[in-house]
């Protein structure tokens, strides 16, 4: 790797280094969470028919949301394991492995039987292969963040970090898009007996294609300093726990307000739109293809901004709006229009933009480069558990039970706060002098072996 050298500033790699990890970073995790998001669409819209066939409609949803949960319920095995190795052997080697093994779940999942072929064995499988989609999103976050950003300049650490928020919206509006250019081209009872599974075929595509991407990047720098002082962790996770309990609570805490707007907007509004408004596949999936488009282009802009502007007050204020939206939003589309569904879904998402777009940035801050990729997916993972895992189950409970959309609103309202209390426990963190002395070993490590 190339190094160039600004006046008396520290070593960084090369630009076109920097623009590689970045595009590596989002491509990766844009194609990890393409099979993340079929899954969730189709949990939302086939799953319940096909794997847990039941006389009532609304129970059989339920159930294929508990397999979406378990997505979330895997991802701490994900982050346990993944983020470790990623600390101790490198942030590449773990990215790979956290790629192959999402892509290899996500299509077995095109080649199960259903329950009417399988029996119970059908919805087992299912399960299984969800927690090992789980497994590898689990491991994935961290380091994808790590990629980009220590490639980075880390007073540009928002607008780095953000390439890895983009792979969520990015594989959501890939797989949304697919399923919806299949329910156009295939008629009801063709894609609910095999249309569905060329989503997740197509992920055998997708995953080679970002392997190819990441094979070619070298490590990152400021692992490159940590093996040349000999100062990487030899039990971080154990060190997480013990040294930095508050910074660890703190970005699990500020994780979970974006992760329930985000299964609103993105899973449970389906849904909604289908079984209590009742509008079309079609048109609840276009709203939701809009406002993931838009995010494409607003979580950089948003990580960008908050490198320009206080980190936690950019993030706070979305909070707070995170927490109001949803009592307009449903007042608005109760009448069952559609262009105020996608008004409001557009809104629901800009708002989850500016909270996820300094999000990377803000977590990986709370933690020292030695324990950054450990405490960052501990974080990412511990906070599903609380969030995004039950958030599909209890919006699909609490409308079963009061038949309102109120108790919707509230819970949003109530991880709002929960996350506003995590940005107050956390800390506005520069560590650019600490990593521009790493990278300045990292280049001196680079100086005794030949450039590639």
């Amino acid at each position: 790797m190339q190094y160039t050298q600004q006046g008396d500033q520290a070593a960084s790699p090369s630009r076109s280094g920097i623009r590689r990890a970045f595009f590596a970073s989002l491509t990766g995790t844009a194609l990890e969470w393409y099979d993340f998001a079929v899954y969730s669409a189709a949990a939302a819209l086939v799953f319940g028919d096909l794997f847990f066939p039941s006389e009532d409609p609304l129970t059989g949803t339920l159930l294929a949301f508990s397999t979406y949960a378990v997505g979330y319920v895997s991802r701490p095995l994900g982050g346990f394991v993944f983020g470790r190795l990623g600390d101790v052997i490198g942030r590449k080697k773990v990215l790979i492995a956290t790629l192959v093994l999402i892509g290899v779940a996500t299509f077995a999942i095109g080649l199960l039987p259903a329950y009417g072929t399988a029996g119970v064995a059908a919805p087992i499988a299912l399960v299984v292969l969800r927690f090992a989609q789980g497994v590898g999103v689990g491991g994935e976050w961290g380091g994808a963040v790590l990629l980009s950003s220590e490639f980075g300049d880390p007073r540009r650490r928002g607008f780095y970090a953000s390439a890895a928020q983009i792979g969520p919206p990015a594989g959501n509006l890939l797989a949304n898009g697919v399923l919806a250019a299949l329910g156009a081209l295939l008629t009801e009872h063709q894609f609910l007996s095999w249309g569905w599974r060329v989503a997740f075929l197509l992920s055998g595509v997708l995953v080679a294609f970002g392997l190819w991407i990441r094979a070619k990047l070298e490590e990152t720098p400021v692992f490159k300093a940590m093996e040349a002082e000999q100062t990487r962790p030899e039990a971080p996770i154990r060190e997480v726990f013990t040294t930095q309990p508050r910074a660890l609570c703190a970005a699990i805490l500020c994780r979970v307000g974006p992760d329930v707007l985000y299964a609103m907007f993105t899973v449970f509004v389906l849904t909604y739109a289908t079984d209590r408004l009742g509008m079309s596949r079609g048109s609840a999936l276009t709203a939701v293809l809009v406002g993931s488009s838009l995010q494409i282009f607003l979580i950089p802009l948003a990580g960008a901004l908050s490198d320009r502007i206080n980190r936690r007050l950019l993030y706070g204020c979305s909070a707070i709006a995170a927490g109001v939206w949803p009592f307009a939003f449903f007042l608005l589309i109760d009448g069952g229009s559609w262009p105020l569904l996608v008004f409001g879904v557009i809104m629901g998402l800009v708002i989850h933009s500016f909270m996820y777009g300094p999000q990377a940035a803000f977590i990986a801050e709370q933690f020292s480069p030695r324990l950054r990729y450990t405490g960052s997916s501990l974080a990412y993972t511990l906070a599903g558990l609380i969030g995004g895992a039950i958030a599909p189950l209890l919006f699909t409970a609490l409308l079963s039970s009061y038949d309102s959309w109120v108790p919707l609103a509230l819970y949003i309202a109530v991880a709002a706060a929960v996350t506003l209390t995590g940005l107050a426990l956390g800390r506005n963190s520069d560590l650019a002098q600490k990593e521009d002395a790493l990278l300045a070993t990292a280049q001196e490590a680079e100086a005794v072996t030949p450039v590639r």
